[in-house]
């Protein structure tokens, strides 16, 4: 018999990430997108799927989700290191030039639970690039839970080490702001990062001029 999964995420580009795998396990498992918390309770009801996975989900996924069905989730740094929100933006802002995609088994605590698979990746280039490699990793990420699932049953992680965990908070909109004062305090490597870390799909980097008007910046170069 078929197993059910649930692929969950509403950002486009994870799309690709969905196709890989409906494809690829079509004659094993049936994959489900599911794109709203809604349509995630009523999956739920209707079909009992067997594993759920998640990328980019902003919702909070209740307790009852979490304990009833195994819900394995991406989060795009070397866990237990930058737990929490706006990862990417974060981490290049930070000036860290490596990350890694991390996929795990969610518990009630945020990026906490134990860890299935990790495999390195760059930060450097733009934005889009970095999204690029992330989606790379899943496919390959998701492809190895699938299988050990589809031939062991419900996956075993290993527990974080709490003793390195590190912690980022979501960005807001006007954290975006460069200021005339940025131009002395850092370097162009570090307002390169923050330009660059802000890049579509983010509130892009500005400075705000004349009358309150904002240029926004969607590239740079530094030297």
């Amino acid at each position: 018999m078929k197993k059910t999964f649930f692929f969950c995420s509403y950002k486009e580009w994870t799309f690709q990430i969905y196709d890989y795998l409906k494809e690829k396990y079509k004659d094993k498992a049936d994959f489900h997108l599911i794109k709203t918390r809604g349509e995630l309770r009523e999956g739920i009801k209707k079909s009992a799927p067997d594993m759920i996975f998640f990328i980019w989900w902003i919702w909070i996924v209740e307790k009852e989700i979490v304990n009833k069905v195994t819900c394995i989730n991406l989060h795009p740094t070397p866990l237990p290191k930058y737990r929490g929100g706006s990862a990417i933006p974060n981490q290049i802002i930070n000036g860290e030039t490596k990350s890694a995609v991390t996929l795990f088994i969610m518990n009630e605590h945020i990026d906490k639970g134990p860890i299935l698979w990790q495999e390195e990746f760059s930060l450097e280039g733009d934005l889009h690039e970095v999204f690029s490699r992330i989606i790379e990793k899943a496919k390959i990420g998701f492809s190895a839970v699938t299988d050990s699932y589809l031939e062991n049953g419900r996956p075993i992680g290993t527990p974080q080490d709490e003793s390195k965990a590190t912690y980022c908070k979501q960005r807001t909109p006007d954290q975006s702001e460069i200021k005339i004062s940025d131009f002395e305090n850092f370097t162009a490597l570090q307002l390169h990062n923050k330009i660059r870390a802000l890049q579509d799909p983010y509130p892009n980097a500005f400075v705000v001029c004349k009358n309150g008007t904002r240029l926004y910046f969607q590239k740079s170069e530094h030297g």
